[in-house]
């Protein structure tokens, strides 16, 4: 193939939009849904892209981009002529272990100098100066040094991820994954979620950075050729992309475990992160159960083990608590499977038998949404009038007859408004149950239900949330909350 050249100019910016493909989730095991992915390069062309900065060679060979060194230039890059928010990238990179390069998002470049200020300093920007995170591409083996999927704020405060330089515990880490996940001399696989104020990187499937910062939240992207100075052991390293696509984020959950730049100026945050078990812990312990629940390609999963209550890992609760709130938890139930989202959850209280006992073992008390397989587990016909079916408040108000589960194996969406006693249950944006904790319906359910001899019974002014271990596999993802003021 004939190689086709770009000048500093740039060309025409013109994009080519794909249809609609499925897109892979944490490290790309699994799909998470569908999005529109726009590829960025045509495999032909620089159609779309414009060079700044330094003056190394760009041009298209064997459907890669190939970006190659030149003496006595600074910093090039060559940028996407569209700006980007919200968005998954990824993208493929054979790199000569003689370069350092990069690929730049959420970047700027200005023809005039501008100051930011940050951590009360002021950090001026000359004209011209490409500048924004960059997605490092690392592959010094011989200086142990491989922080490849790292992030570095080009142009401005220097490393993001890892934080604290090669001699520091997380830069040695990153360097020791990196040594065994990088591939020198071969095509090397890098995602980016960069969704509201989170950026998250992986190499070759592998997790790599993770971090929150909101200094940037929109920009280009850039593919980096590193200046070498006047070194001419360097002089025309090649660094090499294809396959480089986007997908921009444009709807809440589009992209689990995340929030967008509108959800996050709306008041939500994530009550998981969807890696770690930050913010939750045991109902009866301070930590995390050592059994009984996994996390897994960004969900977090109950365990089955036999249908028991409680008798594995247990419940898991947050570690704060909320008194006035809106909550959305995306929920998968198994076949025959028995779960729930507790709220206003009061762990230091007993739990209870059917008969409304003191029971040796079991789930914490408090207010429940139900997550019940209505058509194959068998509480769904005990109780009363269906108040322990999907979406009810167990054992004591039914959720409406009308609601419209999707089907078991699929993903449905959990939403619990609490406002002072102002209670909702929602379920895929449909409201199937609103209740009063004040009134008399409500304290005649509790007077019949299982829960009739604990004292004050679902009226505490706050608790913590719950997901509930009932022996039955059970997948979680998405768990947001947003903190309301009390309107009663």
């Amino acid at each position: 193939m004939a190689d086709v050249t770009i000048d500093s100019i740039g060309t025409s910016r013109r994009l080519l939009i794909c249809g609609i493909c499925w897109i892979l989730a944490v490290g790309g095991l699994c799909a998470f849904g569908e999005g529109r992915w726009q590829d960025l390069f045509d495999g032909k062309s620089l159609d779309g892209w414009v060079q700044r900065g330094g003056k190394a060679e760009y041009r298209v060979a064997d459907g890669a981009i190939v970006g190659q060194t030149v003496l006595d230039t600074a910093n090039s890059f060559l940028c996407t002529g569209k700006e980007y928010g919200d968005f998954v990238l990824e993208f493929e990179f054979l790199v000569d272990q003689r370069l350092n390069s990069g690929v730049q998002i959420r970047s700027q470049c200005f023809d005039h100098p501008t100051q930011v200020q940050w951590q009360g300093r002021t950090i001026s920007i000359p004209a011209g100066r490409v500048h924004g995170y960059q997605v490092e591409i690392d592959p010094d083996v011989p200086r142990g040094r491989m922080w490849t999927a790292g992030i570095y704020d080009e142009g401005r405060r220097g490393w993001l991820f890892p934080a604290d330089g090669e001699q520091g515990q997380q830069g040695k880490a990153f360097s020791q994954q990196g040594m065994k996940i990088f591939r020198p001399n071969q095509w090397n696989h890098v995602r980016v979620e960069a969704i509201g104020y989170r950026i998250r990187t992986w190499l070759n499937g592998t997790p790599c950075a993770d971090i929150e910062d909101s200094m940037t939240t929109r920009g280009f992207i850039a593919l980096q050729v590193h200046s070498i100075g006047n070194d001419r052991s360097k002089l025309g390293a090649q660094v090499k992309w294809r396959n480089i696509k986007i997908m921009e984020v444009t709807e809440p959950g589009q992209v689990p475990n995340s929030l967008t730049l509108g959800e996050i100026q709306a008041g939500w945050r994530l009550l998981w992160d969807g890696v770690s078990t930050k913010g939750w812990r045991s109902a009866r312990a301070e930590g995390f159960p050592e059994k009984g629940w996994q996390i897994e390609d960004g969900v977090l999963k109950v365990l089955g083990s036999g249908g028991a209550e409680a008798a594995a890992g247990g419940d898991i609760i947050t570690v704060d608590r909320y008194s006035n709130f809106e909550l959305l938890v995306d929920f998968r139930l198994t076949p025959g499977a028995n779960s729930g989202i507790k709220y206003m959850v009061q762990p230091n209280l007993d739990p209870v038998t059917g008969t409304g006992v003191k029971a040796a073992t079991g789930s914490a008390i408090g207010l429940e949404f139900q997550l019940l397989d209505d058509q194959l587990h068998p509480d769904a016909k005990l109780g009363r009038d269906g108040n322990r079916t999907l979406g009810s408040l167990y054992d004591l108000l039914p959720a409406s007859s009308s609601k419209k589960p999707n089907p078991i194996g699929q993903w449905n969406t959990a939403r619990i408004l609490v406002k002072g006693d102002h209670v909702e249950h929602w379920l895929n944006g449909q409201k199937i149950l609103e209740y009063d904790r004040a009134s008399g319906q409500f304290a005649q359910a509790v007077a019949q239900s299982k829960f009739r001899n604990i004292p004050g019974f679902g009226r505490w002014q706050d608790g913590h949330i719950l997901l509930q271990e009932h022996g039955d596999e059970v997948w979680f993802r998405n768990i947001k909350i947003r903190i309301l003021e009390n309107s009663q």
